[in-house]
């Protein structure tokens, strides 16, 4: 079997983001050489996570609107006595910070309609994304 890894970095504009990472993932599994396995998408990070939907602006806005009903900015945590963003970790623990999907004759499987995401909940800031394809 053989495994490949590589890290990105992906630059987060506001508090919130939501930012369309799918081309460096299928740029990175087509650069891979590996015809057919998977790739791990992971996030190593406390304050930001993953998921994968479609990639339409008003669902970008519908997004960050259900990340504020669910844990709206400005709460009132605990965390936030020493540290202003326990927002961001609660968000965090709902998704996940690892995605893993199928590569089949070198392309990445998803859905007609599905994109991956980084999702920022304490930006702006830098964040590194590893990915590791492994297969034949």
């Amino acid at each position: 079997m053989k495994v490949v890894t590589k890290e990105i970095t992906i630059q987060s504009r506001r508090r919130r983001d939501v930012i369309n990472i799918t081309s460096q993932v299928e740029d990175f599994v087509r650069g891979s050489g590996i015809r057919n396995g998977i790739v791990l998408v992971f996030l190593p990070h406390a304050t930001s996570a993953l998921f994968a939907n479609e990639d339409e602006p008003r669902i970008r806005r519908d997004y960050e609107n259900l990340f504020e009903k669910l844990v709206p900015v400005n709460g009132s945590y605990y965390h936030n006595e020493i540290d202003n963003n326990a927002d961001a970790h609660l968000l965090t623990s709902i998704l996940k910070q690892f995605y893993v999907l199928p590569i089949v004759n070198g392309e990445l499987v998803r859905g007609t309609w599905q994109e991956v995401f980084l999702a920022e909940f304490d930006g702006p800031r830098s964040r590194r994304v590893v990915l590791v394809a492994l297969g034949e």
